[in-house]
């Protein structure tokens, strides 16, 4: 399959003109634009990219992907073949705040479909969000589940998922927690979330080797001119922070902040969307507990938000509409997501050699085409 002439986004986060190749279910070739000949499509006109990488996501289309504590794998299925169609390509799913044992269900269901190729976006392994959070700020998540780190709980949950978890959370302030970085942090990313965390103690966590920030400013201490806490942290020493850019989470002055403050490299756009997205609204569920949906917000019975009910698609179109450039939001949907949890290697970019995860978008940024491993959906 050829596609020709299109604004390829490449790996520096620019768009060029020019032709690419799949076969095979990769990248096979990105030449001059016009140089490739073959039964393909013309993209004149178009912007050719990476698909989007969500890497914190809980549900969509109804499904969610803490349903599979049934042993049933057709939650995830369904979350897939929705997340493919909008052109998300890879996700992280991702748990809450659950017991050792309902964690241990979840992740023996899924074991199996990490990496599973044909039912749309790409299940690439596990972003364990809980249950190491400080109550504080649970959140949307169950108090009763939240304790303090246990390096050896999460190692037996690892290995149990294939050691396919990518990403951690955890507050850093809570005891033991800098131990747990030390050790979590030699196998996936750690990121500080739900936390009440100083400045001076998430400072202590990057020390240890967390390199991310969950849902940056929400579910943590405000930013403030003298105690910058978890926020202030980050600007000096993560690798990488995620935003929800529905336009409820944060207002959008703080996401063009954001951005200005971080830069193009350091910004994750996520979804952290819940089962709703993609859904009218109503009554649907969390973590176990009554969430309700109403105008695309998602909020528990006492009106704390619960997640999202949009998809990364659409987080993606929002930053632009919000002011962020092109190139930046996409890079913040595609590159920086994938290097955040060691997934660059396969996917994120327009690259030789790389999974053929690709759209082809049109100047409203809406997919026209998708292709998952060189498929089109």
């Amino acid at each position: 399959m050829i596609i020709r002439n299109g604004k390829i986004f490449t790996e520096n986060a620019e768009f060029i003109a020019a032709d690419i190749e799949l076969e095979n279910g990769v990248i096979t070739k990105v030449a001059p634009a016009g140089s490739l000949q073959g039964e393909g499509i013309d993209a004149a006109g178009k912007y050719v990219t990476p698909g989007f990488v969500d890497i914190h996501i809980h549900g969509s289309a109804g499904a969610d992907f803490c349903d599979t504590t049934d042993g049933s794998d057709e939650y995830v299925k369904t979350m897939s073949k929705y997340l493919g169609s909008q052109g998300v390509t890879t996700f992280l799913g991702t748990t809450m705040a659950f017991s050792e044992e309902i964690l241990e269900g979840i992740f023996k269901t899924v074991k199996p479909l990490f990496e599973q190729e044909g039912n749309g976006a790409v299940l690439r392994g596990v972003n364990m969000e809980g249950p190491f959070f400080n109550k504080e700020k649970k959140g949307a998540q169950a108090e009763k589940y939240i304790i303090c780190p246990d390096a050896e709980m999460f190692d037996r949950l690892n290995e149990v998922s294939g050691n396919n978890i990518r990403l951690v959370d955890i507050a850093p302030e809570l005891d033991g927690s800098v131990e747990f970085i030390r050790h979590a942090s030699q196998k996936c990313t750690v990121s500080l979330a739900h936390t009440s965390a100083t400045y001076e103690q998430a400072k202590e966590g990057f020390a240890a080797g967390a390199s991310h920030v969950t849902h940056l400013f929400n579910a943590m201490p405000a930013f403030t001119h003298r105690a910058p806490g978890v926020v202030g942290a980050a600007s000096d020493d993560a690798a990488h922070v995620e935003i929800i850019c529905d336009g409820i989470h944060l207002h959008p002055a703080v996401i063009r902040a954001v951005f200005q403050w971080f830069g193009k490299d350091r910004v994750c756009l996520i979804s952290d969307s819940m089962r709703a997205s993609g859904m009218p609204n109503g009554e649907y569920t969390l973590g176990g507990q009554k969430v309700i949906v109403k105008d695309g917000k998602a909020t528990l019975e006492n009106g704390t938000i619960a997640g999202s009910a949009t998809c990364l698609a659409a987080c993606f179109r929002n930053a632009v509409k919000f002011g962020v450039p092109l190139e930046t939001a996409l890079k913040a949907a595609t590159i920086n997501p994938a290097q955040a949890v060691g997934l660059f290697d396969k996917v994120g970019s327009i690259t030789e050699g790389k999974r053929a995860d690709v759209l082809i978008l049109n100047e409203e940024l809406m997919p026209e085409y998708i292709f998952v491993g060189g498929n089109q959906l």
